[in-house]
């Protein structure tokens, strides 16, 4: 029996080693119930029977391993009906916000090539200040004012005016400059707005700071490193099988091509969405954050960095926002309400959640195409719903 328990670990270890998926143990391994458990399957199937998704991979994992990978469902509906697999590359959405572009700037504050406190004028001079009632300006908003949506710039700006002034496809550097001109509409550090247009900007500073094209810094050094390897923008036309395809727009779904319209105008590369990725990409990626910026003797960060990232950042502790990560604002129902309050997360607006709690060290990956065919379906009540059968199912320390 000893030769079995030691090939199941070799087999872990070299699956985890080569970035390949980790193998599933039953859930009693880690001190979880198998029969409550599987109440996610009633969950995602009524989403499913209610058109909320036309499907969905669901991954769970808790201290290091995986108790749970299904897919359920299709992952397209129109022109002709595909099944979901477990290996599908979805587009996150809004994930790319901590994963990718959270996490740049972080490795540069790490190298010292930027700071928390350096006000956004100083990479970007025509970033303006808000001005109130009284005509005068307000302070400088910061780095860490953008990562924590508390800039100042407004949520969004429409792709179609944008083109109309700077072209499409558009230079993302021409982008971040029409955004930083947008009358601001809150002092920094006053007002939460979640804002895609601050994410824009941070991906734009990547740019200026490394002098490298913002998708070949974090593939260099995020993804590759990591073992991540169905993890980027543009996916390439070997693997758009696998592709999860969203809305459907002139005719045919979008498939391999970003859904978010400002992330479509820069050509599928920008700081607020265009990643796409599987679910165990971002397990992998979960894990190196659980054991404090380093996984299978790589280092991402420093243990202090995570601690900082994905906590609730004090200066604007209303927010409720770590730096790109999701704590404790209104925004992180996929938390569900029985983990304690020591985990974090995001979503994604296709469909996508990942939800981290460092106590139970405990990983939910949700990854649902919610707007496909058509952007109507929803997944807010079922993000909490699944985070909540796991929490309930975790019966020991």
């Amino acid at each position: 029996m000893w030769w079995i328990v030691m090939l199941v670990g070799l087999t872990a270890a070299t699956a985890s080693c080569h970035g390949m998926p980790l193998p599933v143990v039953r859930p009693e391994t880690v001190g979880m119930s198998s029969e409550r458990l599987r109440q996610v399957d009633g969950l995602i199937q009524q989403a499913i029977a209610n058109q909320d998704i036309p499907g969905a991979v669901l991954l769970v994992a808790r201290k290091d391993k995986v108790v749970w990978r299904k897919a359920y469902g299709n992952s397209q509906l129109v022109p002709t009906v595909e099944p979901m697999r477990e290996d599908a590359i979805f587009d996150l959405a809004s994930i790319t916000k901590p994963v990718a572009t959270a996490s740049a700037v972080m490795l540069l504050v790490e190298r010292g090539q930027i700071r928390l406190n350096d006000p956004v004028r100083l990479y970007i001079p025509e970033f303006t200040r808000y001005v109130g009632p009284s005509n005068k300006p307000s302070e400088d908003a910061r780095i860490y004012h953008l990562l924590t949506h508390t800039s100042g710039l407004p949520p969004y700006t429409n792709a179609d005016t944008a083109a109309a002034v700077l072209g499409r496809p558009c230079d993302p550097e021409q982008l971040a400059l029409y955004i930083a001109r947008l009358p601001k509409i809150a002092p920094p550090g006053k007002e939460f707005h979640y804002s895609c247009l601050g994410f824009i900007t941070l991906a734009a500073i990547v740019k200026r700071v490394t002098g490298e094209p913002f998708e070949r810094f974090v593939r260099e050094n995020l993804f590759e490193p990591l073992g991540m390897r169905d993890t980027g923008f543009l996916p390439p036309k070997e693997k758009l099988d696998r592709v999860v395809p969203t809305e459907v727009i002139e005719g045919k779904p979008l498939r391999g091509v970003v859904h978010d319209p400002l992330a479509r105008l820069q050509g599928g590369v920008s700081g607020n969405a265009g990643l796409f990725s599987t679910a165990d990409d971002l397990l992998r990626f979960s894990l190196m954050l659980l054991h404090e910026g380093e996984l299978d003797g790589v280092r991402i960060f420093s243990p202090l960095t995570v601690r900082k990232m994905t906590s609730v950042y004090p200066e604007v502790a209303f927010a409720g926002r770590g730096l790109g990560w999701d704590v404790a604002s209104d925004y992180s129902s996929n938390g569900g309400e029985l983990f304690p309050s020591s985990g974090f997360g995001h979503t994604g607006y296709t469909g996508t959640s990942l939800w981290i709690d460092r106590e139970t060290q405990t990983v939910v990956i949700l990854l649902a195409n919610r707007v496909h065919p058509v952007d109507d379906g929803s997944v807010v009540r079922l993000r909490s719903q699944i985070a909540n059968v796991v929490a309930g199912a975790i019966i020991e320390p």
